[in-house]
């Protein structure tokens, strides 16, 4: 119970709560417009003078029910007692009074931990006070505090809604986050990757033969436009107002023959894709193509002594596979430590899939992945 009540008593305010707003004021004005009606109105309203007086000093305090939640809720509950106690036990007659009880809703939903406690004793003691001193009802005593109690359970219920839609877009935020992540180690890393490749190879080359130089050359320029094309894809994106999906930022299946390559230095990458591959979800059919990109760089980056890399996409009616495998060196655990396998499996957990990468049984290493064609994406739409 003490570790409760601790955790309670350290609870934060919630952020960003709402600026007094205009609508604040005109709740202020309409409310000790109605007091003023209905002390002139009723002509056998008890102790009329002080208990006017009462709730126009109460009024303002809504002014300041989310900023100062403690202390409008501590001067208008004591304000109250102090009146029943001047009016000899007589409790206020004013209907419009009714407003007061949006202060401990305030209080529960905007104060911090320590704020409610205290404030929830300051309403309790007065309100029991103010009852012991007057000649009430057990039923309206009752009633009462059913009232209390439920305006500070609705209370409660707006401010764990509210912290659960926080939690909730921190989730999407990380969520983006990731997701950009892999974009970003997907396209621009591969780019970047090929660029190291072929500069590698321009100056192992450039004494022997200029013209292999000058085309390694050519070949990073070619893949520095295609990162700078993607990142600009990505910056526009992202600085949009429409909501951004993979398959914006990304090409697809068809593309994946773009991926291969026959190089004098360095191993070959042959392309094979067979079965239908039209009206793939866009969220598969760019994941297919970011798992062979990544893929084919690994290969071309780590796979010692390779002559060949192999892409095979093969798609049916029911879901999409993709087979990566070199004739490199055979290694010995994983070689491709970081990021990419990591950003791999994610890709095809999150659309229902799988991936899996090691040694290809005698020589090489292999990447498989298996995507649903309907994917848990599309199926969540």
């Amino acid at each position: 119970m003490r570790h409760l009540l601790r955790s309670v008593w350290d609870e934060p305010r919630p952020p960003d709560p709402p600026r007094r707003m205009w609508w604040d004021r005109v709740l202020v004005g309409v409310f000790v417009g109605l007091v003023v009606l209905e002390g002139l109105v009723r002509p056998n309203l008890p102790h009329r003078v002080l208990w006017m007086a009462v709730a126009v000093a109460i009024m303002p305090t809504l002014l300041w029910r989310r900023t100062k939640p403690l202390e409008v809720v501590t001067f208008a509950f004591v304000a109250s007692a102090a009146g029943t106690v001047l009016a000899g036990g007589e409790q206020s007659g004013l209907r419009s009074l009714v407003v007061m009880l949006l202060l401990p809703l305030a209080l529960v939903r905007w104060g911090s931990g320590r704020e409610v406690l205290l404030g929830s004793v300051v309403v309790l003691v007065s309100a029991v006070f103010s009852m012991a001193v007057s000649d009430l009802a057990a039923a309206d005593v009752v009633g009462g505090l059913i009232v209390l109690f439920a305006v500070v359970a609705l209370g409660l219920a707006l401010r764990y809604r509210a912290r659960a839609k926080a939690r909730e877009l921190d989730q999407v935020k990380l969520l983006e986050r990731e997701r950009l992540a892999r974009d970003l180690h997907d396209s621009v890393a591969h780019h970047v990757s090929a660029m190291v490749i072929r500069a590698q190879a321009g100056m192992v080359t450039a004494a022997s033969s200029p013209d292999a130089a000058m085309d390694a050359l050519r070949l990073i320029e070619v893949e520095a436009t295609r990162a700078l094309g993607e990142m600009r894809a990505m910056v526009h994106m992202l600085r949009s107002d429409r909501p951004v999906h993979d398959g914006d930022l990304s090409p697809g299946v068809g593309d994946v023959d773009s991926l291969a390559r026959n190089a004098r230095h360095g191993p070959s990458v042959d392309v094979e894709i067979t079965g239908d591959i039209a009206d793939l979800p866009a969220a598969v059919d760019t994941a297919i193509y970011r798992l062979a990109q990544e893929s084919v760089t690994n290969a071309l980056r780590h796979a010692r002594n390779a002559t060949r890399v192999q892409v095979c996409v093969d798609a049916d009616d029911t879901a999409v596979r993709l087979l990566v495998r070199d004739d490199g060196d055979p290694v010995r655990g994983s070689v491709f430590l970081g990021y990419g396998l990591l950003g791999m499996s994610e890709r095809a957990a999150l659309l229902g899939g799988t991936c899996e990468a090691g040694p290809h049984p005698g020589r090489g290493w292999r990447v498989s992945a298996v995507l649903p064609r309907a994917s848990a994406t599309s199926r969540g739409r």
